[in-house]
């Protein structure tokens, strides 16, 4: 991994694989691996930590002090509230928001902000909030539109508003026809 300001002095984005588009920059102190892409108008702010194969999409702002693990696809128009922790093989849809305040304008509220925890794997559905010092489990998948206000176990299936835990990943079938199930227990290798 690369600081900023080792990659300004010489290092070549092209042998690094990173494709930074039209209107996205990093802010200085953060730690950054292979290939990365970004959409345009992306925001990396100070003293993030970001894995290989990371590809994070158009408008898209990754607040100071984040964790993003390999293989990560962060979609468009999403905010990773600061100290989100997101762990190697994540996908978060389009729009999400994560929070990391449980009492914004405290004066006291900065010593006890901490974000959210997105395990190995896990899938977070479009338009959904995840509230401060959630953990959303190993596999598991989060509903379009929910708000997830505790924790998840692995390998779960949660929606609503607030999220509730519906089934394990492994009941779920396929609507398309395609395939019977489309997590099977065997296919988390």
């Amino acid at each position: 991994m690369l600081e900023l300001k080792e990659f300004m002095e010489g290092y070549d984005a092209k042998k690094l694989g990173w494709m930074i588009r039209e209107g996205s920059f990093v802010l200085g102190g953060s730690k950054i691996g292979r290939n990365l892409e970004t959409g345009h108008n992306v925001v990396i702010r100070e003293n993030c930590s970001i894995g290989n194969n990371v590809k994070i999409w158009s408008n898209t702002v990754v607040d100071y002090g984040c964790r993003i693990g390999n293989n990560v696809k962060i979609h468009c128009n999403c905010y990773l509230a600061q100290y989100t922790i997101v762990e190697d093989n994540v996908f978060i849809a389009p729009g999400v928001v994560t929070l990391n305040d449980f009492h914004p304008g405290c004066e006291r509220s900065g010593t006890c902000m901490g974000g959210p925890v997105m395990e190995e794997g896990a899938r977070i559905g479009g338009n959904s909030t995840i509230l401060p010092y959630v953990r959303i489990g190993k596999r598991s998948l989060i509903g379009a539109g929910s708000v997830v206000s505790r924790d998840v176990p692995p390998f779960s299936v949660a929606y609503g508003v607030p999220a509730r835990v519906v089934k394990s990943v492994f009941d779920l079938r396929c609507k398309t026809g395609l395939t019977d199930r489309p997590y099977e227990p065997d296919s988390w290798k």
